[in-house]
């Protein structure tokens, strides 16, 4: 913003009080909705409105200023619905037309008067009497390009909700899944629950946290990484079937997948497996579409997707198979999975174990080919230190990951139920960790402990919110659908 510009808009504001009137009032007068006058009179026929004169009074925020020499036209914009309005000189007070002539781009008025229709058609409330509401010091943009001005639409989300209507129509989206969300899980239910963000031990997730510090208590506290641990210490204590739709803290970078704050929705369900949860979730997203789009037929970033089920099921051992020709199993240990892949063209950044080479093989060369909804199953163990193992295959363990549009969407398993193979799960994991794995899960003695009082068989599951939102809006980065991502320092 010029200085020019800053200071002509601080003149027009002084002049508002020099005429007495009031810049910034208190109190807003009677109004009707632009959005419930437009639904109530867009198709009255112009000869009605000529007749009947209906008298509407508006509020909202000036978007244009148009002059037609004694005839100016504003439009004005509440909650996103617009409506026109015109000022002839000579049918308003010469000091409410003052203002009219001293209005700024962004400023807030009421406007109250009657309809009519121009003769292009449009709906319009002829002006009689005007109220300021708020004054505008700031101009808004006259152009907001995406691609050139991303960083300033990301710190500046306001002026993005303003003038990009895209931004909040996935706004609404966002709201609208979550909202058909809880109202899925309540039918079939499950009990909506709050767990602590703040935690002693953070864990129920292979990420690096974000540690805090209580000051009464001297008390190290951890941003939690998941809410897996104490959802399963309700199931125990007797509450068959919760869910918590919440935000989640992971101290990792940013990609147009990942946030280091997210949304999740985890659901536990008791007396219950993997397999509940595949059908649990197979039926919840195409209703969650059904909702909030009005179809189970999306496009996303131009590929055609059904979400109606039944989805793929694939083991990942099959899924790389398929894609790759490498039968991982034919590599009993990390070295000829090593060799295995070089001789496939394949090379991996370091050197991990057997189970991260199949991960980091599976989310290099399969992950982004899974556009439609598939179910990929059977995991390694060491991948899943919260999860039952497979009854046919123990080096697996009864989980799946939904897989959509290119990433993963949801996660789910057979919860781990055996206090003492969960024990020895945490102790591998100890070892990791100790070996340098900074994202291994670490011992948590309370949860062994609420685990050894019993936990019926559960079936667990997590879907990633904003991915979801995601989808459904048809946008191409997490970004796009948090209000307010994370962002580096300015620089400068």
């Amino acid at each position: 913003m010029s200085q020019q510009e800053q200071a002509s808009r601080r003149a027009r504001l002084a002049a508002l009080r020099e005429r007495g009137i009031e810049p910034f009032p208190a109190r807003v007068g009677p109004r009707t909705s632009i959005a419930e006058v437009r639904k109530s009179f867009a198709a009255c026929p112009t000869a009605t409105l000529e007749a009947q004169k209906p008298r509407v009074a508006v509020v909202g925020r000036v978007m244009a200023n148009r002059s037609f020499g004694k005839l100016r036209f504003l439009d004005l914009v509440e909650n996103g619905q617009r409506l026109q309005v015109s000022v002839r000189k000579g049918e308003i007070a010469e000091s409410a037309h003052a203002i009219v002539l001293d209005l700024d781009v962004g400023d807030f008025i009421r406007a109250e008067g009657c309809l009519w229709r121009t003769r292009a058609g449009e709906l319009t409330l002829a002006l009689d009497s005007l109220d300021f509401l708020a004054k505008s010091l700031r101009p808004l943009p006259e152009k907001w390009h995406g691609l050139t001005d991303v960083e300033a639409r990301f710190r500046q989300r306001y002026l993005d909700l303003l003038v990009n209507e895209p931004v909040r129509q996935a706004a609404y989206v966002r709201s609208r899944t979550i909202q058909e969300m809880r109202a899925f899980l309540d039918t079939r239910g499950f009990l909506e629950v709050e767990t602590p963000i703040l935690q002693p031990l953070y864990g129920g997730a292979a990420a690096r946290p974000f540690q805090t510090h209580h000051n009464a208590y001297h008390q190290a506290l951890y941003l939690r990484i998941s809410d897996e641990l104490y959802l399963k210490r309700l199931v125990i204590g007797g509450l068959d079937r919760v869910y918590e739709i919440g935000r989640n803290f992971r101290n990792e970078g940013i990609s147009r997948k990942h946030n280091p704050e997210f949304t999740m929705m985890e659901c536990y369900q008791a007396y219950a497996d993997y397999r509940d949860m595949m059908d649990l979730v197979e039926g919840m997203i195409p209703q969650l579409a059904r909702c909030v789009l009005g179809t189970t037929q999306i496009v996303y970033q131009g590929q055609a997707i059904e979400l109606e089920g039944p989805w793929r099921r694939m083991s990942m051992r099959a899924a790389i198979l398929e894609t790759t020709g490498i039968d991982v199993d034919q590599a009993k240990d990390a070295a000829e999975l090593a060799v295995l892949l070089r001789n496939n063209g394949i090379e991996l950044a370091d050197e991990p174990t057997w189970a991260l080479s199949v991960d980091a093989l599976f989310s290099e060369k399969v992950e982004p080919r899974l556009i439609q909804p598939t179910f990929i199953t059977d995991y390694p163990l060491e991948l899943s230190p919260l999860a039952k193992r497979s009854s046919e295959d123990s080096r697996l363990v009864e989980r799946f990951e939904l897989f959509l549009a290119g990433f993963e969407l949801a996660n789910a398993f057979s919860e781990l139920n055996d206090p003492d193979d969960q024990r020895a799960r945490f102790e591998a994991q100890r070892r990791a960790a100790a070996a340098g794995d900074q994202e291994a899960h670490p011992m948590d003695e309370a949860f062994l402990e609420a685990l050894e009082h019993g936990m019926p068989p559960t079936g667990g599951l997590g879907v990633g919110i904003d991915r979801l939102v995601m989808v459904l809006a048809d946008v191409p980065s997490l970004r796009e659908v948090l209000l307010f991502p994370h962002m580096r320092h300015e620089q400068g």
